[in-house]
């Protein structure tokens, strides 16, 4: 439980690692395609002479990116994708370990090739890079008391309440929107955040759905619980990669789409979110939130 307890601690902390989640590529005028094409010089071709993928992602961000306990390897539902999608390429993989900042510095100098974190396409860089298509389906949701909700129904039901979170993240940003009170944690531990709950110190925590499925179920001793049928703001994540190099950008998709058709994303999902399969889209009425003005 100790070392399930470290590799959960960024569950609860507001998804901090990804920009955003998207699936589609934004266009841009065409003489700022030409431009960002002009600046890639590892392209495909290039990266197959090589023989090797070079991947960025976070190595601490459980269950996508994490180290296992017992072996102290790299691995996780991002990993694992990007593990299968360069052997069907016929290429070997390297992995290096950052931040975001990082990654996207590294992408535009072409340390590596390909960044384990989603651009959004709505957001400022949206235009300045390439973007897969989706590998991973989500939606936000609510921790609450098991006991009475936090006396949580709605959406609207967040005016007043304690809500427990990460400062800046787009959960916190719904909070806020809602009224809530905002109690800001840093780098807590997901047992701080839902015995703070379960004992009243807050009443809710927002976050993404399937990382806090995986936390309750994690902590079945605290008595809270994901509440049901309060969900909001879809999101798709994606892998990030250079503007301009969409040779590389094709190749990762076709492996993408052959993976969803052969029920390989599937599986994966299924290892890694205890059952579950993110790889799909849930046929459910989202309420989406706009929190652009916080």
């Amino acid at each position: 439980m100790k070392k399930k307890l470290m590799w959960l601690t960024t569950l609860l902390a507001g998804a901090v690692l990804f920009v955003s989640a998207c699936g589609s590529q934004v266009s841009t005028e065409e003489n700022n395609d030409e431009a960002a094409e002009a600046l890639v010089s590892r392209g495909w071709e290039e990266i197959k002479e090589d023989g090797v993928l070079k991947i960025a992602t976070s190595g601490t961000y459980f269950p996508n990116s994490y180290h296992d306990g017992d072996t102290n390897e790299l691995t996780g539902f991002e990993v694992e994708i990007l593990r299968e999608i360069a052997n069907r390429l016929g290429l070997e993989i390297k992995f290096t370990e950052m931040g975001v900042d990082g990654m996207l510095t590294s992408l535009n100098s072409e340390q590596i090739d390909v960044a384990a974190l989603g651009i959004d396409r709505k957001g400022e860089n949206a235009d300045k890079y390439n973007y897969t298509i989706p590998y991973k389906y989500s939606f936000g949701s609510m921790v609450v008391r098991e006991t009475d909700n936090s006396g949580i129904e709605t959406l609207e039901d967040l005016e007043g309440k304690k809500a427990a979170g990460a400062a800046t993240t787009s959960y916190m940003k719904v909070a806020e929107h809602f009224g809530a009170e905002l109690v800001v944690y840093d780098n807590a531990t997901n047992d701080q955040y839902l015995w703070d709950v379960a004992n009243g110190r807050t009443d809710v925590v927002l976050n993404d759905y399937y990382g806090q499925l995986m936390a309750t179920a994690a902590l079945p001793e605290i008595p809270v619980k994901v509440l049901e049928d309060v969900f909001y703001n879809p999101s798709e994540t994606n892998y990030a990669i250079k503007k301009g190099n969409d040779e590389l950008t094709e190749q990762i998709n076709a492996q993408l789409e052959a993976m969803h058709e052969d029920g390989t994303l599937s599986e994966i999902s299924k290892e890694f979110y205890n059952g579950e399969d993110v790889t799909v889209e849930k046929g459910y009425d989202f309420r989406e939130i706009d929190v652009s003005a916080y």
